[in-house]
């Protein structure tokens, strides 16, 4: 069959400006994403949405809002048209996002917990505040299963200056893969019942300046994390040139998973992920039907280990840049890639009913 052509736009989420506890301004923000090569950006500072919106040296700036309680529960609060206050209970705020017809994500669900060289988690090795999902019986609309600076701090061993200056200069290799408490809730949320549980990755960028040295340091600038944890979305018509319209397009994009995640430091060209039948073709975050012909299509930039689950199980590896894998049974499958023991991309499932 003919496959479908799509067209593929790159933006980063979960940002932070001088209105919440970021660094940057508007102007300052948009001109770090330029340059980081992103078609789009979804800010969400917290507890407010006084950022302006608009397409502002062509990229796209969609308004957002973190809700925030002190201590633990942050959710990430997508269309919405104003702002949500937290409380005690995050069923409360999570039910108002939904009335106000926005869609949510847990954020950071696991910060606190790094992960050793065996892939367990054990808590991390800093007293830094963590701000973990802790409420797991509240279901979110959505999962952000990694987080940029939240791994970085994961991994952050602050016990002396020689580990210190380590996870500042070679900040890259501080960032492992997506906790594996994350990635196992995800799996549990999509396998629970037939509802669609998305994921997306953030970069909590802050550009937060640290002054209690000689020289003032941002940990880390704008520019830095938007080269980093990214999303990719799949559109199957270009991205409009008006705002409103566009706007509809990337969040209806993030909201259905039509999107790869993806450490851009690592590998900037996001891998092909589709599945074909007699008929039609599936994208990530999409339908299609089992049937005889029925095949998971898998290209890759560089030669990659890739992992195909099927229902967060396990059902194929292989290292390889292709691979077309027939399949036999219905369920949700997804593909994670890693090159030299560093997960680089994490696809959200394609529906095969």
């Amino acid at each position: 069959m003919q496959e479908t052509p799509i067209y593929r736009y790159c933006g980063a989420i979960h940002i932070h400006t001088t209105f919440s506890d970021g660094t940057g301004d508007l102007k300052t923000i948009v001109r770090a994403a330029k340059k980081a090569g992103l078609n789009w950006i979804i800010v969400t500072d917290h507890n407010t949405m006084d950022i302006e919106e608009g397409i502002f040296d062509g990229v796209y700036v969609i308004r957002a809002e973190e809700i925030s309680p002190n201590s633990q529960n942050h959710y990430l609060a997508l269309g919405t048209n104003s702002v949500i206050y937290p409380s005690d209970n995050p069923q409360e705020y999570v039910d108002k996002v939904r009335e106000q017809g926005g869609f949510g994500f847990a954020a950071h669900p696991d910060e606190g917990f790094a992960m050793d060289k065996n892939g367990n988690p054990v808590p991390r090795k800093n007293s830094h505040h963590c701000i973990p999902w802790t409420d797991k019986n509240v279901i979110p609309d959505g999962v952000e299963i990694w987080n940029w600076f939240s791994n970085w701090a994961d991994n952050l061993d602050d016990s002396n200056l020689l580990t210190l200056a380590y996870a500042f200069f070679f900040k890259h290799k501080n960032v492992k893969n997506p906790s594996v408490l994350t990635l196992n809730w995800w799996d549990k949320l999509n396998n629970d019942g037939e509802k669609f549980v998305p994921a997306l990755g953030g970069v909590d960028a802050h550009a937060l300046l640290v002054k209690d040295y000689l020289i003032p340091l941002y940990i880390f600038p704008y520019t830095v994390c938007f080269k980093t944890i990214n999303n990719v979305i799949n559109l199957k018509e270009p991205l409009s040139k008006d705002f409103e319209e566009g706007k509809k397009q990337i969040l209806n994009a993030v909201i259905s998973g039509n999107n790869i995640i993806i450490n851009r430091h690592i590998e900037k060209r996001v891998p092909d992920v589709y599945v074909t039948n007699n008929v039609s073709c599936a994208f990530c975050g999409e339908n299609i039907n089992l049937d005889e012909n029925t095949k998971l299509n898998i290209r890759v930039n560089k030669k990659s280990d890739l992992r195909v689950l099927l229902n967060g199980k396990e059902i194929y590896s292989s290292i390889t840049k292709a691979c077309s894998l027939p399949l036999a049974e219905k369920g949700k499958y997804r593909v994670e890639f890693f090159r030299k023991g560093r997960g680089f991309a994490y696809t959200n499932p394609i529906v095969v009913k």
